[in-house]
């Protein structure tokens, strides 16, 4: 206790007298029992540590360190003595940080408000894997022993992040795991928390790498979460629908087409497709549209601009809409296309497999054959 009050009240010199350079960021700290011995300082890069610096501790066990941290940028900062992590640090520009350790990883901070509740994000952390692994090891004890530990964790987690919008601290708790790789936030819905906390972090820190990480994280639980929508969809109706906009900016869903066979058309504007769409596919329409028949063409054009030309230079008169995202429509997975233009059936609200079309001769064959 006498080291760690002489290294707080080193560390508020050092701020009394301006001898320490607001731009930077300084650890002022004692590892108990770790006389002349070596501290590893590694940085949290996302998803990797790296190794910023090897500390040679004083006679007495001090050290201290100086690192610079971006404005509005703040670093995950952890203490290795040998394989072990014995202080965990959240550090902005300009803090002046006292830590008080041993060599098993009892510490103590001052000076970050973000370092003690990052302290105490992991103390519930390690104390939920502990009586989860006690429950494992305790014959007496069942898996509904292990659920209702994980469930109450998970709420207490989720208060947290909701009550915390604004600390860097709840992105790893976003992306802790229990035993066996088991994750807190393991369902895909679990992805609109994060983009709505991602979205208050973003006002304070909105060049975070850690920021950046939640909103990738998020981004992605969100897709798998519409993903399952659009198959639970398909289950009833048979088909995934596909929801994008016209030339006029408002979205036609494909469900929303009234026909007893739809025709899905993938296509871009090349020059060569937008004659097939001329020379083939308007006589077709022509003929069968009043038998039941309609187009659903999806355009993969990434410059609506040029779609819309093409659109009004050859008056197509079915159902015409544009994924600008390119080759990076997840329509393009959803719907097993190739090669473009790649076609499918829907009859009576059902994909038809089985539909062997590859030019105009064969859409007529196989409409004749269904109307």
């Amino acid at each position: 206790m006498r080291n760690f009050s002489r290294i707080v009240l080193g560390a508020i010199l050092c701020t009394i007298l301006f001898s320490c350079d607001p731009e930077k960021t300084y650890i002022n700290g004692v590892l108990k029992d770790g006389p002349d011995s070596e501290l590893i300082v590694k940085l949290l890069d996302v998803n990797r540590f790296q190794v910023l610096d090897t500390l040679k501790t004083e006679e007495d066990g001090a050290f201290s360190y100086t690192m610079d941290i971006k404005e509005a940028q703040p670093e995950f900062v952890y203490l290795y003595y040998k394989d072990r992590q014995v202080a965990s640090l959240l550090l902005q520009k300009g803090d002046v940080v006292s830590v008080e350790t041993d060599t098993l990883g009892a510490y103590k901070v001052e000076g970050s408000e973000e370092t003690l509740n990052l302290q105490k994000v992991e103390n519930a952390y390690n104390a939920c894997v502990r009586d989860i692994s006690r429950i494992i090891t305790n014959p007496l004890k069942g898996n509904a022993a292990i659920s209702r530990r994980y469930v109450a964790y998970y709420r207490d987690r989720v208060q947290y992040v909701m009550s915390h919008p604004y600390s860097l601290t709840v992105v790893p708790v976003f992306f802790q795991k229990i035993n066996d790789g088991l994750p807190v936030f393991a369902q895909s819905t679990d992805g609109l928390l994060m983009r709505s906390i991602c979205d208050s972090l973003k006002t304070v820190y909105p060049d975070s790498k850690y920021v950046k990480a939640l909103e990738k994280e998020a981004d992605k639980r969100v897709s798998e979460m519409e993903l399952s929508a659009r198959i639970n969809k398909a289950q009833e109706v048979g088909y995934i629908d596909i929801n994008l906009p016209g030339v006029d900016g408002k979205k036609v869903k494909l469900s929303e087409v009234e026909s007893k066979v739809t025709m899905v058309y993938f296509w871009a504007t090349t020059a060569e497709q937008k004659m097939f769409n001329l020379d083939a596919l308007k006589p077709i329409y022509e003929e069968f549209h009043g038998k039941g028949f309609e187009i659903y063409a999806v355009s993969l054009n990434v410059d609506k601009a040029e779609w819309g030309k093409a659109m009004r230079n050859q008056n197509l008169p079915w159902v015409n809409v544009c994924d600008i995202r390119g080759i990076d429509s997840p329509y393009i997975g959803l719907y097993g296309v190739t090669s473009l233009p790649m076609a499918w059936f829907i009859v009576d609200g059902e994909i038809d497999a089985a539909a062997n079309v590859r030019n105009a001769a064969d859409i007529r064959k196989y409409l004749r054959k269904k109307l």
